[in-house]
């Protein structure tokens, strides 16, 4: 009785129905404050490793004097390689492995996307631990192609060094898997696929060797034909996933103290640890991992659990290649000293430089506060949904009282209690939950079209979207407004399903990719308070604007000349996204948000 007179006191009661929209902003203003003071020192901290037995850099590396001739001898022929007919390149390669006593083999992939192929040759070599039993493995990779495009000769050259160095050794406990990739991108994650039996044999061959459970991936991009100044770590994998913390840790121990050479991340050369810095970093970082793309050829492997990280030589320093083979020895030295697979230390973290970072336990709650503001329009929605007629123009609970509903006094208290004959207003469910899931499930559309239409296609497919956003809303809401007849508390509950339903999606994703949730919770903040119920002209005209600014195919376009990216170029690569390195990123952009703006548009219109 008291939960019924509270909720009806609730309905009617103008001031509490407008404290939500603030208390929605504020959670917002919250989030966001929060996610800008975690560069400080209260809020992050010093990187350490978690796990003892890596020990890194408490080795002595070898790798030097007549190493650097061999290397400049497999350099050469490297080299001579570029300028001969590329199905000859894998052959060579295999050969060299065979020559230094290892076997190999190959495996040719093709996919498809955009109605364009992109094929190659992977070849890749295995180094049986003498003290080991082939149950785990590390793999070292050089892709051919380098992240820009030009091939990778120091990178190949060091890996063939390296693996004749290598067998030298007694002392590895782990199988070491050499892997010469065709390209930067869609060669690993062939091999990754196939490797976990994950393949469809239509798109990749399998692996006729395999050795055992692979515990780090180390891959190298050393293309510039002179010295690097420093070593910049990249680390971002496919759907924001990062690698364990103690593996980045480890090659950053070791390749600033023990072998002196600077380590840089998320292309910040310039880093002064201040806060601008910090924050730069940060961000960045963010938008890697809510963009989910494959940011280097160590990518393709942490979806399977395997941490990777990729070493890119950049600038113009004193550092050379024997600098680079070092570091890869100290590394491999300490992979090679696991009990067992990487755990101890954090999945989940935001890196402000090279030694801090931020847990989740400390970022998580500012994409949580954004979330949580959709809810709480969605409540408040809910509720003004159940108001009865009494609620409008100045209903005074004293003189005007809800129907089938009475006031008791007893002794100097005054209650508000249901009488026998009050009548719970029914809210019919029916066309609400069926639009909302209609339009949700129209997402498929787009999200199934501009993944599967060749590349000459993309620009009309996204054309016809854009004139589909403006035409549709005022098309489905007449049509939904003569067909149905909705009342104004099923358009309420429509606004109120739809923004509860993005409310969920974005807290649960917020534990598995909090830089998308929180990229796609800011940009969809204004359906949260656009919708239907605006008289006045200048606001209507105001809340569309800002509705048509806030569109994804509006921000899509705005973030293409950002940045420099032609829109043809940005849908491609969504497309070679989904279709070989398994982003679902597209998921959320055409599923979730896009539909959520459509309903936002629709109610506008009613």
């Amino acid at each position: 009785m008291a939960l019924i007179s509270a909720g009806l006191m609730l309905q009617h009661h103008r001031r509490i129905l407008a404290v939500p929209p603030y208390l929605s902003i504020f959670c917002i203003v919250v989030g966001v404050i929060w996610l800008f003071l975690l560069p400080l020192n209260d809020y992050s901290r010093q990187t350490y490793i978690s796990e003892n037995a890596l020990l890194p850099g408490q080795v002595h590396t070898y790798f030097g004097g007549s190493e650097h001739h061999i290397f400049k001898a497999y350099r050469a022929e490297v080299e001579a390689m570029t300028r001969e007919d590329n199905d000859l390149i894998p052959q060579k390669i295999s050969g060299i492995f065979e020559s230094t006593g290892l076997k190999a083999a190959r495996q040719e992939y093709r996919y498809t996307f955009s109605g364009k192929n992109t094929s190659g040759e992977n070849v890749y070599s295995i180094l049986p631990a003498p003290r080991g039993d082939a149950t785990e493995a590390i793999v070292l990779v050089g892709a051919w192609k380098s992240l820009d495009g030009r091939v990778n000769v120091n990178g190949v050259a060091l890996v063939l060094t390296l693996a004749r160095y290598f067998r030298r050794w007694s002392l590895w406990s782990k199988d070491i898997i050499f892997l010469v990739a065709a390209d930067s991108t869609a060669g690993p994650q062939a091999w990754a696929d196939a490797y976990h039996d994950a393949h469809s044999t239509v798109s990749a061959a399998s692996l006729s060797l395999k050795s055992g459970a692979l515990q780090g991936v180390i891959a190298l991009d050393y293309a510039q034909p002179y010295r690097f100044d420093s070593l910049h770590v990249i680390y971002d994998g496919i759907n924001g996933q990062l690698p364990n913390l103690d593996l980045f840790n480890t090659v950053v121990s070791i390749a600033s103290g023990q072998m002196g050479i600077k380590t840089t991340l998320q292309q910040m050369w310039k880093h002064d640890d201040n806060y601008k810095s910090r924050l730069q970093t940060m961000l960045r970082g963010m938008l890697n991992q809510g963009l989910g793309h494959a940011s280097g050829p160590h990518s393709g492997f942490i979806p399977y659990h395997v941490d990777a990280v990729t070493l890119h030589a950049v600038g113009e320093g004193w550092h050379d290649e024997m600098a680079m083979g070092r570091t890869v020895e100290s590394i491999f030295r300490s992979l090679n000293n696991l009990l067992e697979h990487f755990h101890q230390s954090f999945f989940f973290y935001l890196l402000m430089q090279p030694n801090r970072f931020v847990s989740i336990g400390t970022y998580l709650p500012s994409a949580m506060l954004v979330a949580i503001s959709f809810t709480i329009m969605a409540i408040a929605l809910w509720i003004q949904s159940g108001r009865t007629s009494c609620a409008s123009d100045k209903c005074n609970l004293i003189k005007d009282r809800p129907e089938g509903v009475e006031f008791v006094k007893q002794d100097t208290m005054l209650a508000l209690v249901p009488n026998s004959s009050i009548v719970v207003p029914k809210r019919r469910l029916f066309l609400p939950l069926l639009f909302v899931g209609a339009v949700h499930f129209l997402g498929f559309a787009p999200l199934f079209v501009f993944n599967h239409s060749s590349q000459s296609s993309l620009l009309l497919a996204f054309a016809i979207l854009c004139g589909f956003n403006l035409i549709a809303p005022q098309c489905i809401a007449t049509a939904l407004k003569r067909l149905f007849l909705p009342k104004e508390s099923q358009i309420l509950m429509i606004k109120s399903f739809s923004l509860l339903f993005v409310g969920m999606c974005l807290s649960a994703l917020a534990t598995l990719n909090f830089s998308l949730s929180l990229l796609i919770g800011l940009l969809a903040t204004p359906l949260a308070f656009i919708g239907p119920g605006i008289i006045s002209t200048p606001a209507k005209l105001i809340s569309c604007l800002i509705l048509y600014a806030f569109s994804p195919s509006t921000i899509v376009l705005f973030a293409g000349r950002y940045w420099n990216y032609r829109l043809e170029n940005i849908l491609e690569k969504a497309s070679f996204g989904w279709n070989i390195w398994g982003m679902w990123t597209q998921v959320v952009f055409w599923c979730l948000w896009w539909p959520a703006w459509l309903i936002s548009a629709v109610l506008w219109h009613c």
